[in-house]
């Protein structure tokens, strides 16, 4: 039976609710067997936690989204810290930079994400990495602080192949969501296609970014199986392969038993 493990998808946003059982019985039919929900704000990380406790294929990621980094604040990294002990949570995020929204400046951005980084390393968790016109500041701060043992996820990746191996080397994995089915997508098909496959994971970011052929519909964590099928058209490798390596990086980065 093929195993794909759906590394960052929003079961938690207000599209899916009163769906999940549905959301999930698709998800198995297409072999998505694992799936991380990500909480980027109090709401959505409560949910995240709800959603890991009632349901076991689903875990957890948690942090403070760069667009919500003008509330960050002592209060919110103490509300993080008691949270990212949870059983299922399996890494902190997303985090990051967004200049393309620019909801804080981008000093206050930069000091909430380093102050992440510094907790993700503490509480012993890999860091998930959101950044949007904000590739070269993303690497300078992520290889200033260090990544420590546990890595890091490069969350949607949308860069050149030259940049993913610039983060590889800093420890990060990079991870591929529905973009790389996109027709213009060149540069990120390149990386899908060259970079070591056990240095890739697969993910949708659902309800966002729906891969081909569903671009322009609303994304399901089902979907992660058209992206596996793209990478394993662009490297000549068989779904098989490529959803079971994927699956395994997830598994280890994750700290995860089947």
């Amino acid at each position: 039976m093929i195993q794909i493990f759906d590394t960052h998808t929003h079961l938690n946003v207000e599209e899916f609710e009163g769906r999940i059982e549905e959301e999930l019985a698709l998800a198995k039919e297409m072999g998505v067997t694992r799936m991380n929900v990500v909480g980027f704000d109090r709401p959505t990380i409560e949910r995240a936690l709800d959603l890991a406790e009632r349901y076991e294929q689903v875990y957890a990621t948690i942090g403070w989204h760069p667009t919500e980094a003008a509330s960050y604040t002592d209060e919110v990294e103490q509300f993080l810290r008691e949270r990212l002990t949870h059983e299922k949570v399996i890494a902190l995020g997303e985090i990051g930079l967004d200049y393309h929204w620019m909801t804080a400046s981008k000093e206050v951005q930069e000091q909430v994400f380093r102050r992440q980084i510094v907790l993700a390393k503490e509480v012993d968790l890999p860091f998930v990495v959101h950044t949007r016109d904000a590739l070269e500041d993303t690497y300078a701060i992520i290889k200033s602080e260090g990544v420590g043992p546990r890595g890091g996820i490069m969350h949607s990746y949308s860069g050149s192949l030259e940049m993913a191996e610039r983060f590889i080397e800093l420890g990060m994995t990079i991870s591929f969501s529905g973009v790389v089915t996109f027709k213009k997508a060149l540069d990120i098909q390149e990386a899908a296609l060259h970079l070591p496959l056990d240095k890739i994971l697969v993910e949708t970011d659902a309800p966002y970014l729906a891969p081909v052929p569903k671009r322009g519909k609303e994304n399901r964590t089902a979907y992660t199986r058209y992206v596996v099928e793209k990478i394993a058209e662009l490297r000549s490798l068989s779904v098989e392969e490529v959803a079971s390596r994927t699956y395994a990086n997830a598994q280890e980065l994750f700290g995860l038993k089947d």
